[in-house]
């Protein structure tokens, strides 16, 4: 068998471990706390085998492309020794990826939806696009900039605990003063902008800045970098709720 149909089974069996569980307390649940048959029960069971086949396909080919690239790209644009086409680089990464993050996509989406329920924008389905555009596209660039400033971190080789600990402080402040509310959407928003595509990303960009740069350890200095780039659009969103 050859290596590479040998990997996919293994991560199909990967994926099926990593679903089961889940599939197991919803039918659980639903015999013997609803104790009522489950509708669609066929549907239901094909879309769990697409679920399992298209999560393996995505495993595998983050472990293949994404992975590598993101290390060897932050590799080769340190050697080049300079910092504003580093920062430029991990701005457009976490902008790019963020945008087509599907996790992003479905908040905004369900965003817009809520906000015209809530008469904070028109009732018409052109309001609830422009809205769930604007969120999804002002997430993103915060992510560009909090990814570009973890990125200034390890160059600088600043702790990343001070970081997270004050800014998740200073979001707290925020939410707990602001009469928006947004506050929780903004919440929300900056965990589903850091989901399954660019993670990997900007993992592998960390990792790969801090095995290149000379004296820093990939283990301390590598990560932190999706932690930052998860706050960043918390801090913006909120603040800016604020200004306006």
């Amino acid at each position: 068998m050859r290596p590479e149909l040998t990997n996919l089974l293994k991560g199909t069996g990967k994926a099926l471990r990593d679903i089961l569980p889940i599939a197991s307390i919803i039918a659980a649940f639903q015999v013997f706390v609803i104790g009522e048959p489950m509708a669609d029960l066929g549907r239901k069971l094909f879309g769990l085998g697409f679920m399992v086949f298209g999560l393996t396909l995505l495993l595998r080919g983050i472990t293949i492309v994404l992975l590598p690239a993101g290390r060897n790209l932050a590799a080769d644009l340190a050697r080049k020794g300079s910092l504003a086409l580093l920062l430029s680089f991990a701005f457009a990464l976490g902008f790019g990826s963020t945008v087509a993050e599907p996790a992003l996509f479905a908040v905004a989406t369900e965003a817009g939806r809520v906000a015209s329920f809530e008469g904070i924008v028109g009732a018409d389905a052109a309001a609830q696009s422009a809205f769930a555009s604007a969120l999804r596209f002002s997430v993103a660039a915060s992510v560009g900039l909090g990814v570009a400033f973890g990125v200034l971190r390890i160059v600088l080789g600043w702790p990343v605990t001070p970081i997270i600990l004050g800014g998740y402080g200073v979001a707290s402040l925020l939410a707990l003063i602001s009469a928006s509310p947004l506050s929780a959407l903004a919440l929300d928003a900056g965990t589903a902008a850091t989901s399954v595509l660019n993670i990997p990303l900007i993992m592998a960009l960390g990792i790969g800045l801090a095995s290149t740069i000379r004296g820093r350890a990939p283990l301390v200095d590598g990560f932190g970098l999706v932690a930052i780039a998860s706050l960043m659009p918390m801090l913006v969103i909120m603040a800016s709720e604020l200004v306006l």
